[in-house]
């Protein structure tokens, strides 16, 4: 037959005060009733456990290897409550997080970020790098928990998407080009860059920052002329520096300070914006996904664009 966690916890108490009565104190019980349960434990194992003293009781040699191992058990068993009621509350499991090339210079992100790791240190964090539609892969398939994401996503039906940021973009050009010095250096109109070829920044895997620039330029009265096309943010800076032409970046993007690249703003009326989102996945979040997104959305005071994460399933 086997051991009765009730019974261990009457053991453990009985051989840590050397005394039946105190432990039945300690127990909130009876002391017939203890006695009784210590003797039927040392009926099932076919042992004496204590001797009895006149001041109360002590443990026999395999009394002590019982409690040694009892108490081990006892332990576990409550670093396995807490351990579960913590992962329940989200305050400890794992956080797979999909950031976008240019978000880790908007200082929202890195800050949210810090702040959800100093409030839950016991949940794992990992970060990795994607362009939006490689985002949206990594969420459906389960690889991701959440993504910040500079592109719209408006087929993602399986996502949640959280509104946080409209980051407005300014110009980067080469710091030799004839805009990047003088007085309207800090304002321009963005037809000032008509002749101009744009670095057509992840135009399938990121099309976020790409379909902003068209808009933006076709709002402005002119088409723009497309040059190189470029995977990530740095080399689409490293085109700009050589002097193969200009890109719309987000204005974040000031803290990359790059030889040869300057940054001009552009006037009011005229100055696009790129989002940046939260996208999370529908209805299997778990508790330490909601807690990310409950702060992203405090921090952010992020309006929502359909049904937040569900609880999951019992």
């Amino acid at each position: 037959m086997a051991l009765d966690l009730r019974q261990l916890r009457y053991f453990v108490a009985v051989a840590e005060e050397g005394h039946v009565t105190r432990a039945a104190e300690r127990l909130g019980m009876q002391q017939p009733p203890l006695s009784q349960q210590i003797k039927a434990l040392e009926g099932q194992l076919g042992l004496q456990l204590f001797r009895r003293r006149p001041r109360g009781v002590e443990l026999t040699e395999s009394g002590q290897v019982l409690f040694e191992e009892a108490r081990a058990i006892l332990a576990r068993l409550e670093q396995a409550e807490r351990a579960t009621q913590s992962t329940a509350r989200g305050e400890q499991g794992k956080l797979r997080i999909g950031v976008a090339p240019t978000a880790p210079f908007h200082p929202f992100v890195p800050a949210v970020i810090r702040a959800f790791r100093e409030a839950y240190p016991d949940v794992s964090v990992t970060l990795d790098e994607c362009l939006s539609r490689q985002a949206v892969q990594g969420l459906t398939e389960a690889r991701l928990d959440a993504a910040f994401v500079r592109a719209e996503l408006p087929d993602a039906r399986e996502l949640t998407i959280y509104r946080l940021i409209e980051e407005p973009m300014v110009i980067a050009l080469p710091a030799t080009h004839p805009l990047a010095s003088g007085p309207g250096l800090t304002q321009r109109p963005l037809r000032d860059f008509a002749g101009e070829s744009f670095i057509a920044f992840a135009r399938v895997e990121g099309p976020g920052m790409f379909d902003a620039t068209m808009a933006a330029c076709l709002r402005a009265g002119f088409t723009p002329r497309l040059g190189q096309e470029a995977p990530r943010i740095t080399s689409t800076l490293g085109l700009v520096a050589v002097g193969l032409g200009v890109a719309l970046v987000p204005a974040s993007m000031r803290r990359v300070h790059m030889d040869g690249v300057a940054y001009c703003d552009l006037v009011a009326v005229e100055r696009p914006t790129v989002p940046l989102h939260l996208a999370a996945r529908r209805g299997a979040g778990s508790a330490v996904l909601r807690n990310f997104v409950a702060l992203v959305r405090r921090t952010a005071g992020a309006a929502v664009v359909g049904p937040p994460p569900t609880a999951p399933g019992p």
